[in-house]
C-alpha cells in the first residue's frame, strides 16, 4: 500500500500543478511567464510516447527476420560477379 502511494503522490502533484497554471492562465489578469511555461511544459510531455517498448518486447509484435550465416548486406543470390 505505502508503495502505491508513493508511486502515484508525484504524479498527482505534478497534475495539480499542471491544472493550476493552465487555470490561472485562463482567470487570472497577472499570470505570467511562470505560469505559462508549465502549462506548455505539462503540454509537451503528454505528447511524447511513453507507452513505447523496444519491438522485441512489444505484445503482438512480428519478430525480425534472422540473416543467413556468409550473406553480406546487399549481396546479390548469385555471389559477387554473377
Amino acid at each position: 500500500m505505502a508503495g502505491r502511494v508513493l508511486r502515484w503522490a508525484p504524479a498527482l502533484g505534478v497534475t495539480a500543478l499542471w491544472w493550476w497554471a493552465v487555470l490561472r492562465l485562463a482567470v487570472a489578469r497577472d499570470a505570467g511567464a511562470l505560469e505559462g511555461a508549465v502549462a506548455a511544459g505539462g503540454w509537451g510531455l503528454s505528447l511524447l510516447p511513453v507507452h513505447c517498448a523496444p519491438r522485441e518486447r512489444a505484445p503482438g509484435a512480428i519478430r525480425p527476420r534472422r540473416r543467413r550465416q556468409g550473406r553480406r548486406p546487399g549481396e546479390t543470390l548469385g555471389g559477387p560477379g554473377v
